[in-house]
């Protein structure tokens, strides 16, 4: 696959009902926040098969000090290519929370869900659940945060 598809293929954003929100900052009396968005590593891992098929992998690596490092590489031109990041434990299921963080995080490497780190703060209303909060409802997507916008966008550009 040429690299520019490759590149446009990862990068693509995920429909909308893929994304998993939650409350980043929020309003002193706790009845607004800000709503992120983020993946969930079976998506990562989806989009990885998606377009590459058996043409990439996994692997992880235990740092000294104790950040979990996953490497994803993906084979262009019969020849591997390794991109990496890392994670430490999370707060719920540490140790598969790692893992999990480390492999999402390694997908951003390759381009997979950074569209997201460009999504304005929207300020969203919040209820009560436990001990915290929750978002009430989500918010809307730019046009080209979406894969169809996305889309309209590549081919735009190819025109021009």
């Amino acid at each position: 696959m040429e690299y520019a598809n490759l590149k446009n293929a990862l990068e693509r954003p995920f429909p909308p009902n893929r994304l998993h929100w939650r409350v980043g900052a929020t309003a002193k009396d706790k009845t607004s926040g800000i709503a992120l968005a983020y993946l969930d590593a079976r998506d990562v891992k989806k989009r990885l098969d998606d377009v590459l098929g058996f043409d990439w992998q996994n692997r992880y690596t235990l740092s000294d000090n104790g950040l979990l490092i996953c490497e994803i590489g993906v084979r262009v031109n019969d020849e591997w290519i390794w991109r990496a990041n890392g994670a430490g434990d999370t707060k719920v299921e540490a140790e598969k929370g790692r893992a999990s963080d480390a492999f999402k995080r390694a997908g951003t490497m390759w381009g997979i869900g950074t569209y997201l780190y460009s999504l304005r703060d929207k300020w969203m209303p919040l209820k009560p659940k436990g001990n915290s909060y929750e978002l009430v409802g989500t918010p809307p997507l730019p046009e080209w945060a979406t894969p169809e916008g996305y889309d309209k966008l590549i081919s735009e550009r190819k025109a021009a």
